[in-house]
């Protein structure tokens, strides 16, 4: 029997391959309670010093009741070598009634079969790294992140026609359908905007809107 959303916590990461074992790894150096499921023993045994893993496969709904993940708040299927073994291991994780699952998918089509199973997010790595560089290359994007649904947030240069102006002098959700929502000057802490934030030529803007939007906006000179 399924826990209730407040009784759960805890992430569960299926598969120690690269997207996975960096992720988990990177939970748990966050102090976020982390446990990692994988098959190969030799795996396990490898990261097992490491971070809490268990050997078990999650396309096994028996595996997945011994292992207690109905306890957990959040699973990411990080299986890349096995479609079938993603899209079994998510439909499970989906029947069991995990509030959040994040999977990894090797192609559109693969993303397309586990968004319609039931996943709540589902990543592209190389796409969406690859992306993120096409982004930044020979502009004034230094990073480019996608929310979810074409809402986008980005860390840029200011253009010149925002430079010695406070945000609500300049107006740019007005001007252009972006939000400002912090500005890191040269030599000091990242400030949070304000209608008073001024912003300066050595500055970076971190910037929220859509995408489409804010590659307008960041086309500008």
């Amino acid at each position: 029997m399924a826990s209730n959303d407040t009784d759960r916590s805890g992430v569960l990461v299926f598969g120690l391959g690269r997207f996975g074992s960096a992720l988990a790894d990177t939970l748990d150096t966050m102090d976020v309670d982390v446990l990692a499921v994988e098959r190969d023993p030799a795996v396990v045994e490898r990261w097992s010093k490491r971070l809490p893993c268990v050997e078990a496969d999650g396309a096994d709904p028996r595996a997945l009741e011994q292992i207690g993940a109905a306890d957990f708040a959040a699973a990411v299927v990080g299986v890349g070598t096995s479609l079938e073994a993603s899209v079994l291991i998510t439909g499970n994780l989906v029947d069991i009634g995990i509030p959040e699952i994040w999977a990894k998918a090797t192609s559109v089509e693969h993303k397309r079969i586990l968004e319609r199973i039931g996943a709540h997010h589902v990543v592209l790595p190389e796409s969406d790294a690859g992306a993120r560089v096409a982004h930044s290359v020979g502009g004034k994007m230094l990073d480019y992140i996608e929310i979810e649904d074409g809402f986008t947030i980005v860390k840029m240069r200011p253009p010149k026609e925002t430079h010695h102006f406070t945000l609500d002098k300049l107006d740019l959700q007005g001007k252009y359908g972006v939000h400002v929502i912090g500005v890191k000057g040269a030599g000091r802490d990242f400030e949070y905007a304000t209608p008073h934030t001024m912003v300066g030529p050595e500055d970076l803007l971190v910037v929220a809107g859509e995408g489409e939007l804010l590659e307008r906006f960041a086309q500008r000179p």
